[in-house]
């Protein structure tokens, strides 16, 4: 097996009959190099889709980029309003300045899915009593992310700055 520039596996005919041997799982999509007669026959008897490798030309980058918002979160959290639901969250106006100011920070590096995906996964560690650190390294020095509750450390507090986080 070897592995594609974006690191798929790549199986050649020995490599998934070895698998098979070995007892690993074939989940999902399998990558194959070719659509041999023997692959046709294992598709068959295990019921997997193989797919044959095709190279592609896109970059690393626009890779990156194309899935950067393929978010696994419930729909209400996609369409949930997570700027107007941090603000409501600032009492003074000091707070709302550096919201706004992580938040430009934030947009300007298309973070805003990833602030609602932090948001859910909050709520849901939440909802099912795990525990979580209060928080480390530069990410405490954001506000947004202690109003979300990722950590516990009131950036504003100790008067740390976000830029730490958002080099």
């Amino acid at each position: 097996m070897r592995l594609d520039n974006y690191s798929n596996p790549i199986f050649n005919e020995q490599d998934l009959f070895d698998a098979i041997y070995q007892g690993q799982s074939l989940d999902g999509e399998i990558i194959v190099e070719e659509l041999t007669p023997n692959i046709l026959n294992l598709e068959n008897q295990i019921g997997n889709k193989f797919c044959l490798y095709s190279p592609t030309n896109i970059t690393i980058e626009d890779f990156d980029k194309i899935n950067q918002n393929k978010w696994f979160m419930p729909e209400e959290y996609q369409l949930f309003d997570i700027i107007d639901w941090l603000y409501s969250k600032c009492s003074t106006i000091e707070q709302k300045i550096r919201v706004a100011e992580e938040l430009d920070a934030f947009a300007d590096r298309d973070m805003i899915m990833l602030l609602k995906w932090l948001k859910y996964f909050v709520d849901t560690m939440e909802k099912n009593n795990i525990v979580w650190g209060i928080g480390r390294g530069s990410s405490v020095a954001s506000y947004v992310l202690y109003l979300i509750g990722v950590h516990s450390i009131d950036s504003m507090k100790y008067n740390l700055d976000w830029r730490e986080f958002l080099r």
